[in-house]
């Protein structure tokens, strides 16, 4: 929360691109962006659209992420991650409202803090 989303996801990146080994010899990025590495890269607006390897890596990161929030669930059952992977379902809205966020919802998020 403490840096908007764009910014959390450049970080993101740059920490998974620092990462990779062997180094690769190029990098394909979803969304007209660079990044300030020394790898040569491209950023593609619509990537996702337009490019099989960034729509792959696209479904890769998803199912990750939806496994993370199921994993979650154990430790906070009462917003049904396991059900709903942290989207803003109905029901999970209404276990935000009745029990107020837990440290993984994004307090500058719409919808996760009282207006």
């Amino acid at each position: 929360d403490a840096i908007n989303i764009l910014q959390a996801s450049f970080q993101a990146m740059l920490r998974a691109v620092r990462r990779l080994h062997p180094t690769p010899d190029f990098l394909l990025i979803d969304g007209p962006y660079s990044l300030p590495v020394a790898i040569p890269h491209k950023g593609i607006k619509k990537g996702d659209q337009l490019s099989v390897s960034i729509a792959s890596a696209s479904i890769v990161a998803k199912v990750y992420r939806d496994r993370f929030m199921v994993e979650q669930h154990h430790h906070y059952p009462v917003y049904g991650f396991d059900r709903n992977k942290g989207y803003g379902t109905r029901q999970h809205l209404e276990a935000l409202r009745r029990h107020g966020p837990c440290p993984l919802h994004r307090r500058t998020f719409r919808g996760v803090l009282p207006q």
